[in-house]
């Protein structure tokens, strides 16, 4: 057979190489090619990822800086859930049959009407304006797969509505039609319309700051706050061994929601500690102050939504509760408690109080993980 002139090129080249080696010649380098992006082409260090304003290539995962991001990464795959695996035999039944009152089909509406479209609104601000100015590969790593998780929410919640029958037109348009869920809707639109300018960065000191109060609204307001009311109405249904397909999907819900929050607040202390002059005493007031206006906006949302009281609990504990979830909230991110108020529902503390985290997450929902045990620490 004969030798083409490119096969007698490659056996060329390779004795060129082998006799470089043995005369102790190093091969020639290898042309290094232009940057994609106009980024740096040289290879990232550890010590040079920052999770803002950070110049390495955000493409180069490894070396990982922040490991917390990257677990909880794996956790939350480890977690996989769909909506349409859960039973809601029963739950159509009940809600067919004659034994629901108006009052609890009024909760159950409600909060329909409400997580509906607040996991759009959450999953908007992850890929519209926070995901973009996030500037840690680990980091995006997990939002990523939390705005999927947003995705998987609002399919359960649809998949919750079309089982039971519920008219779709109003419950996605109780945002727009409902004073108490509107209200809230409106206070985390207004954390995100200034970061979705074009001209948004956080390089800023004012654009930093705001980024921040950005991630407080969303991470320890929206999802540490705003849906916890919810959560124990929905919760409180499975509870009294009623709407049990419902109630499984939120307990995979508030597991995912519990993970995306102490994600933001890791995330906001991580920017805190390479950024300490942004946390000034201004930041700090606006940020208690928002937490002062979500509460109210709470509170009024758990009295529309209940005004009398069901299955063992009343509009009124959910100010308690409201001010007690609050005020943990606050302290994890190092802000001082404001309310000082005891936790109303303590036969829900296996599911909801994040001191008993582990016990729940033990129990019957780490049953369902696909892979891997979880590890809390």
């Amino acid at each position: 057979m004969s030798i083409t002139w490119d096969e007698e090129t490659a056996v060329a080249a390779a004795k060129s190489v082998m006799n470089a080696v043995d005369n102790n010649v190093s091969a020639p380098e290898p042309e290094k090619l232009s940057s994609l992006f106009g980024e740096s082409t040289a290879r990232v260090k550890v010590d040079e990822k920052k999770i803002i304003n950070c110049r390495a290539d955000l493409n180069q995962l490894v070396p990982i800086k922040y490991q917390w991001a990257w677990q909880k990464y794996l956790d939350a795959c480890a977690n996989h859930w769909m909506p349409q695996e859960v039973n809601m035999s029963r739950d159509i039944e009940l809600w067919k049959g004659n034994t629901m009152s108006e009052d609890e089909r009024r909760v159950v509406k409600r909060n329909m009407g409400f997580f509906s479209t607040a996991d759009s609104l959450v999953a908007n601000n992850i890929v519209l304006a926070a995901y973009r100015h996030i500037t840690n590969p680990e980091c995006r790593q997990y939002m990523l797969r939390q705005a999927f998780e947003e995705a998987v929410h609002t399919h359960a919640y649809q998949y919750i509505i079309e089982s039971l029958g519920l008219d779709e037109g109003e419950v996605f348009n109780m945002y727009h039609e409902v004073n108490s869920i509107h209200g809230k809707d409106a206070f985390e639109i207004n954390l995100t319309r200034e970061m979705l300018r074009p001209d948004f960065e956080t390089e800023s000191f004012k654009g930093a700051q705001t980024f921040l109060e950005n991630l407080i609204g969303y991470y320890v307001i929206m999802e540490g706050i705003f849906f916890y009311s919810g959560f124990v109405m929905m919760l409180n249904f499975k509870r009294q061994n009623r709407l049990p397909g419902s109630g499984e999907q939120f307990e995979y819900i508030l597991r995912d929601e519990t993970m995306h929050m102490n994600f933001g607040i890791d995330v906001i202390n991580q920017i805190k500690a390479e950024n300490p002059d942004l946390w000034t005493k201004e930041v700090r007031e606006r940020s208690t102050d928002l937490v002062r206006e979500a509460v109210k906006l709470e509170v009024a949302y758990a009295k529309d939504t209940m005004p009398r009281g069901i299955l063992g609990i009343n509009a009124g504990m959910f100010e308690d509760y409201v001010q007690y979830v609050a005020d943990r909230r606050l302290e994890k991110i190092g802000l001082t408690k404001i309310y000082g108020s005891e936790n109303p529902f303590p036969w829900m503390s296996e599911v909801l109080d994040l001191r008993k985290e582990k016990n729940f997450f033990e129990t019957r929902v780490t049953e369902y993980q696909v892979g891997g045990a979880l590890s809390w620490d």
